[in-house]
């Protein structure tokens, strides 16, 4: 029987967490190495009562927004839980939130009542009220950190409700029982650094919808490790999802997670890419270090891992089919994949507990699953934790779909995809030029698999819309369907496998969202560039292609044939590599993650009609396409210093 609880809105499943779990732990915090304090879901619910009562004593009212500053703690969640008790929508961000975001996220959602984690927060906010006027009060969420003047802790709050509730105060139950499906729970800003961050508007249905379609089904005895930024919708619905199944969640950070990994020994988690690349570095590194033999241990091992997992892969039909499948070549290879299977197995047992089980112990030794969201993950990584049996299921979604679209199960995982759609979701893929429905396809034979287009998706769990932008949510969603900007195919095996971006915005495997358009226009004001187009999707630092003016190196006395050959001239790739690192630099005015690392000059100009529009766009999907291995080149790990900046 499925354990999740089901319920039409965030504070109905809060209290039905609490009345079927009731002394279980619900969340754990570190206050050193095996020492963890929890919090029972009963206690969490009767907190969040007191703390609702003690908000809307405060003023709050139903449907309101109220801000939520700070980084993954135990009384991050519990803010969370007075907010939808009372009623109303929280405004969240984390603590690296910038001064100019902080003023333009309380302004534009009127925020009057506002969490904030730490005195850093605090002294932040209270150094620029001055520039928002709707803020009325402020409630510092650290117990152990001392309130300024007019400033609020949230104990203080807690202790009113409590006091009220004990006096008979049901303003806070009255007000979940009148919570629509359709109300806010959040109200959440993506980044950007062009214009104003959007507030994706998502509703309790939208969230809720979600607790149906995760695939990984947990239970009290499981235990889950909290460390992606717990004001992001991906973080959010696990723990949410957490709740629902009655499992602990134990609040980890970056400087504590190897430890905690071991010693928690979590069967689940949230994942980014990021940590894996950063888990995959750590594991090479120490064995490259370790003795000889120990080394040539690991490659034994870590080959028959491949061997074992590729034979498993074409017996259940789950090896990555991105053409139509032969029925003829299947039943001839499919003898040769049964031998090698048999060949391997006794082997790989040996190696599987001998080598690659204390490997395993690293990242926590009884992982069910991990979800890798938030970006896509490298695929030479992605077959390596799979290869040595830490299943990795990549999911795929964003901000306004609540997030979860698509994520590999356990039974269909097939690397280099993120699965098929979950229930009750549609996903069409949509050509870029014509507009043309590619997928699904009726009149065509394979229903439009194989095919590349935009990916627009439709279900219960696509946002509202965007708070006060009508005009930008209408540019992003098309009767009822939603325009995510990536572009994307469904393999043979049914499976959606993501190609990049159509729209220009460069989201990095940090999680920094990167419009390249301003640095982009900044190298092209140089003589000796014409175009440039940065790449840099789902990698750990930004990249761009240059197309050279030839006519500014021929008045420096530099001529060529061909850029191509022009291309080859070191003198003109030190003279690229200083523009770069003159004209994007933090003197002007650009950040740290938008600096570029590499580049690389292209032998070819940039034609109307194929790399660029009539109206002399970059047709940015044709440009990646076509210089796919120069890009693939530019990451390379080999060290290199042509095109490096």
């Amino acid at each position: 029987m499925e354990n999740r609880i089901l319920a039409p809105n965030l504070a109905e499943l809060y209290k039905r967490a609490a009345n079927r779990y009731e002394s279980l732990p619900a969340f754990a915090t570190r206050r050193k190495e095996l020492d963890w304090q929890p919090v029972s879901f009963r206690e969490l619910y009767e907190k969040g009562l007191d703390l609702a009562t003690g908000l809307i004593e405060l003023g709050v009212e139903a449907r309101e927004h109220v801000g939520l500053f700070g980084d993954n703690r135990f009384e991050w969640i519990l803010a969370d839980y007075g907010v939808q008790f009372c009623g109303a929508a929280d405004v969240p961000r984390g603590g690296d939130v910038t001064d100019d975001e902080m003023i333009y996220i309380i302004n534009h959602a009127n925020v009057k009542v506002t969490f904030v984690e730490t005195e850093q927060l605090q002294d932040k906010i209270l150094r620029l009220r001055d520039q928002m006027p709707v803020l009325e009060e402020i409630i510092l969420m650290d117990p152990d950190a001392e309130t300024e003047k007019g400033v609020h802790k949230m104990q203080d709050i807690i202790d009113k409700g409590s006091d009220l509730r004990d006096q008979g105060d049901l303003r806070a139950e009255n007000r979940m029982a009148n919570i629509k499906p359709d109300d806010l729970f959040t109200l959440i800003y993506t980044s950007g650094t062009t214009g104003k961050p959007k507030g994706v508007m998502l509703t309790h249905a939208n969230m809720t919808s979600q607790m149906k379609v995760i695939p990984i089904r947990l239970d009290c005895t499981d235990r889950v490790l909290s460390i992606l930024p717990i004001w992001h919708i991906f973080e959010r619905v696990f723990e949410m999802y957490t709740i629902s199944c009655g499992v602990c969640t134990y609040y980890t950070t970056i400087r504590t997670l190897g430890d905690d990994l071991k010693n928690v020994e979590p069967t689940f988690m949230g994942s980014a890419p990021r940590l894996w690349e950063n888990l995959h570095e750590r594991i090479l590194k120490r064995i490259s270090q370790a003795h000889p033999m120990r080394r040539l241990l690991f490659k034994i091992a870590y080959f028959l891992g491949k061997q074992y997992s590729e034979s498993m892969y074409h017996l259940r039909g789950n090896n990555l089919k991105l053409t139509p499948p032969s029925e003829m070549i299947r039943l001839l290879t499919l003898p040769l994949h049964l031998l090698r299977w048999l060949v391997v197995v006794p082997w790989y047992g040996f190696f599987n507990a001998a080598v690659l089980e204390p490997i395993r112990l690293s990242a926590g030794g009884s992982l069910k699953a991990t979800i890798s969201g938030g970006g896509a993950l490298p695929v030479e990584i992605d077959k390596f934790f799979n290869y040595i049996g830490i299943p990795v299921l990549e999911g795929y979604g964003m901000t306004e779909t609540s997030p979860v679209l698509a994520v590999r199960l356990p039974d269909q995982l097939v690397v280099g995809t993120v699965g098929p759609p979950v229930y009750n979701t549609e996903i069409k893929l949509v050509d870029l030029e014509t507009r043309k429905e590619l997928y699904p396809d009726p009149s065509d034979p394979e229903n439009g698999r194989g095919k590349r287009g935009e990916i627009w998706v439709r279900g219960p769990q696509v946002m509202k819309g965007y708070y006060k932008e009508p005009e930008k949510t209408a540019d992003t969603m098309e009767g009822g369907w939603l325009k995510t900007g990536d572009l994307g195919m469904i393999t043979f095996n049914d499976c959606l496998k993501i190609l990049g971006r159509s729209k220009a915005t460069i989201v990095l495997s940090s999680g920094e969202n990167l419009e390249p358009e301003p640095v982009e226009m900044r190298l092209n004001q140089s003589p000796y560039i014409t175009n440039s187009m940065l790449v840099g999707q789902d990698k750990k630092h930004v990249g761009v292609l240059i197309e050279l003016n030839p006519d500014e190196f021929a008045r420096k006395g530099i001529k060529a044939s061909s850029l191509a050959e022009l291309s080859g001239n070191k003198e003109v790739n030190k003279i690229i590599r200083n523009e770069i690192k003159k004209m994007i630099s933090a003197e002007n005015g650009f950040k740290r993650f938008e600096q570029i690392q590499r580049f690389r000059i292209l032998p070819e100009s940039f034609e109307v009609g194929d790399e660029l529009t009539n109206l002399y766009k970059l047709k940015r999907h044709v440009i990646r396409d076509k210089y796919a291995d120069l890009i693939e080149e530019m990451y390379s790990p080999e060290p290199v210093t042509a095109g490096k900046v």
